[in-house]
């Protein structure tokens, strides 16, 4: 503990000493700074010499952790210094950022005080502060005395209430904005928050209901709907022969791939009043045109088609992980497959089951592109929030009561799920070796599964293919004429004096695909790091950490995004206009789905196989990278594959945080989809989907399968 103690005091004081404590134009990696070390490039250090005394509190810090760790003979005094020094400085450290911002001081009594945001070797500072925090609340015997786990939650709790807690208080401190801007107080909360408008029944009498309940109706459809869909799906690749399962894995992850308006505009070119389908139907049995898809079943079906492989990413790992050799003991004891299936199978798979329907359940709350196109008169709450933050008449307490009315809906749910799981173990994934042969499925549930999948997968390839044959069309659903032009306005290259990218997307494109390739795998790293602290570690407060991971997920993006332009556009953390800023709001929008993955896979991994590799000597980061990490190959891939398409193909976090530097591929299909140029957007969406599939198919390949037993055939 001494040893990282010091470590860490001195990684701080160097950064605090030698790197840039402000940000710098141009960014850390241009490295101009160097050339100005005591203006733009000035140290901590620097500045504290130069007149900025604010900034000595966290260096102070740092020196007597340092010196606590030297001095100190005894363990239980040295860990109390750290804590206490860790503490004091990360407080110094934050109140010196909160109160002296880039226009002035927000007290009096420190002048003319100003400072940019923090750069660098503030964030190296408060990295290292907070880890000799961690290290001496270890030594005190807190977290098993296991330094890396502890860590681990200080790192992770850090990281959630500086980018998901702190930005979201920007708008949720408006939900308790008096009317007329007239100050803050609580005695227009909770008639707004029920107002009769939000929670009106009316539908149930023929009119229309408010969009709460419109939303949770929505949500628990989908919910099911998804969960059914991703439980046939992962059956009929576990449990059965079907031969064309290559072409099915790729149809059931299409839909994800999608960007955002795609789905509901191909739906509405079969669908709509003068749809294919619909045109076809009332020539050839007079059935009538109707305006059936704008409603509440256009946009259940529109978020069946986007959340399905949700559902499926997650379960297919669980249903991959149950022990073939209970299986064969039911069976052994005289029950048929479908006994076996109901009594055995289907319970060790609760897990995923839940996680599932809480993932698409919560996915339908905040989805925002289906309702805006396909809604109609059916309002949700997620474009109410929309309105209210971009309509003509802005109102930004409005959106945050109806934001905490999603979070309560998302707490239910979330408590729901506990409750049905309960405290039962569902690990099935030990140290033994075992036979490896799955029981097949009983004919019933067989053609069960592939009545219920298959023309599904249809259904998902006949619109792709429409989606793929508009691209090469004038104007898909008029003029069928087939053209290039689109992908050439797009994606035309040049070769005259080398090559050069003149397409009007390829800017958007290349910097979609950079900034997906970096949040991706810091996503998958810190969701996770989540589940492997909340199913195999115990620490007080478990259950209000687990819930806050969830919080970025069940907010809209539009909402997170407007948070985010509040939050990050001023000093202390200045992100806006940035990269940095795109990163970390899919980081923590996306954390969620690995969170939930990896419960799902690790509550399967039985806790003796970490009890092993600790009676072997491994600590917890050796058993963690050794023996956890290489059974979770499902989850890794559905949490990097999820987080890598929803950094491509998510609109609503991003629509108010991109820049004319750093422009993302669905801020430039909405341009598009806003001029009437429908060609060049379903052009753009067909080059992302392809390159979306080439780089899932490259992740699965590298990642691979989690091989559990000597053989994955199916029983016969």
């Amino acid at each position: 503990m001494t040893r990282t103690a010091r470590l860490w005091s001195l990684v701080g004081l160097a950064g605090f000493i030698l790197l840039p404590w402000y940000m710098v134009p141009g960014g850390f990696l241009s490295f101009g700074w160097m050339a100005d070390p005591a203006g733009e490039g000035a140290s901590g250090l620097t500045s504290v010499l130069e007149g900025r005394f604010w900034l000595s509190g966290p260096g102070l810090a740092l020196l007597a952790a340092l010196a606590a760790g030297s001095l100190l003979k005894d363990a239980q005094a040295r860990a109390k210094a750290w804590v206490i020094c860790g503490i004091a400085g990360l407080a110094l450290l934050a109140a010196q950022g909160l109160l002296i911002l880039g226009t002035g001081p927000r007290l009096a009594m420190l002048g003319d005080a100003a400072q940019p945001g923090m750069g660098l070797g503030a964030f190296v500072t408060a990295l290292a502060l907070l880890f000799v925090t961690t290290t001496g609340i270890s030594a005190r015997g807190q977290g098993r005395g296991d330094a890396f786990v502890t860590g681990l939650v200080g790192l992770i709790v850090a990281l959630v209430g500086v980018f998901v807690f702190y930005p979201m208080a920007f708008i949720l401190i408006r939900a308790f904005e008096l009317k007329g801007g007239a100050g803050f107080g609580v005695s227009e909360f909770l008639p707004r928050f029920l107002s009769s408008e939000t929670w009106s029944l009316a539908c149930l009498a023929g009119g229309w209901c408010g969009p709460a309940i419109n939303s949770l109706a929505l949500a628990l459809a989908t919910g099911l709907g998804t969960t059914l869909l991703g439980l046939s799906f992962a059956l009929i690749f576990t449990r059965t022969d079907f031969a064309a399962k290559k072409l099915l894995r790729v149809l059931t992850i299409l839909p994800i791939i999608t960007p955002p308006f795609v789905i509901g505009l191909a739906l509405i070119l079969l669908f709509g009043r003068a749809g294919t389908i619909t045109e076809f139907l009332h020539w050839a049995f007079g059935m009538e045109k109707t305006r059936w898809l704008y409603g509440f079943w256009g946009v259940w079906l529109a978020q069946m088609l986007s959340f399905t492989p949700i559902a499926f990413l997650v379960l297919i790992g669980v249903v991959e992980g149950i022990s073939p050799s209970m299986e064969e003991a039911s069976q052994t004891l005289d029950a048929d497959r479908w006994q076996t299936f109901r009594r055995v199978s289907l319970p060790l798979m609760r897990p995923g089951l839940a996680n599932a329907f809480l993932l698409g359940f919560i996915e339908s709350l905040a989805d925002f592109g289906n309702p805006l196109v396909l809604g109609g008169n059916f309002n949700v709450l997620s474009t109410e929030i929309y309105f209210a933050i971009v309509g003509t008449v802005a109102d930004p307490a409005k959106a945050a009561i109806l934001s905490m009315i999603l979070l309560a809906m998302t707490l239910g749910a979330f408590l729901v799920q506990r409750r049905w799981l309960g405290r039962k173990s569902y690990a099935t994934v030990t140290g033994k070796a075992d036979n490896g042969q799955h029981a097949s499925l009983n004919p019933g549930l067989k053609w069960a599964c592939y009545a219920t999948a298959l023309p599904w997968a249809a259904f998902t390839l006949v619109l792709y293919a429409l989606i793929v044959f508009g691209s090469f069309v004038k104007l898909w659903g008029y003029n069928h004429s087939f053209t290039l032009a689109h992908y050439k306005q797009a994606f035309a290259i040049s070769f005259r004096n080398g090559v050069h990218f003149t397409g009007a997307a390829w800017d958007s494109y290349f910097s979609t695909l950079g900034i997906a390739a970096i949040s991706a795998p810091l996503t998958a790293m810190v969701g996770l790091a989540t589940a492997y602290l909340l199913v195999r570690q115990k620490f007080a407060g478990k259950d209000a950490f687990e819930f806050s991971t969830m919080l970025s997920f069940a907010i809209p993006g539009t909402v997170i995004g407007v948070a985010y332009v509040m939050a990050f556009n001023f000093p202390p953390i200045e992100l806006t206009g940035t990269a940095i800023i795109l990163i970390l709001v899919f980081v923590f929008r996306n954390m969620p789905v690995g969170v939930r993955g990896g419960i799902a896979a690790m509550s399967q991994l039985d806790k003796s196989l970490d009890e092993a590799s600790i009676m072997l000597g491994a600590n917890s980061f050796t058993t963690l990278r050794r023996v956890i990490l290489p059974l979770l190959g499902p989850a890794i891939l559905a949490a990097i594959t999820y987080s890598f398409v929803r950094a491509i193909t998510s609109v609503s976090a991003v629509i108010f945080l991109v820049s004319a530097r750093h422009n993302m591929a669905t801020s430039f299909i909405v341009g598009r989809v806003e001029n009437n140029e429908f060609g060049i957007a379903i052009a753009y969406s067909t080059v992302l989907i392809v390159t979306m599939l080439a780089a899932i198919l490259a992740l699965q390949a590298v990642i691979g399968r989690r091989r559990l037993r000597r053989s994955d055939r199916v029983a016969a």
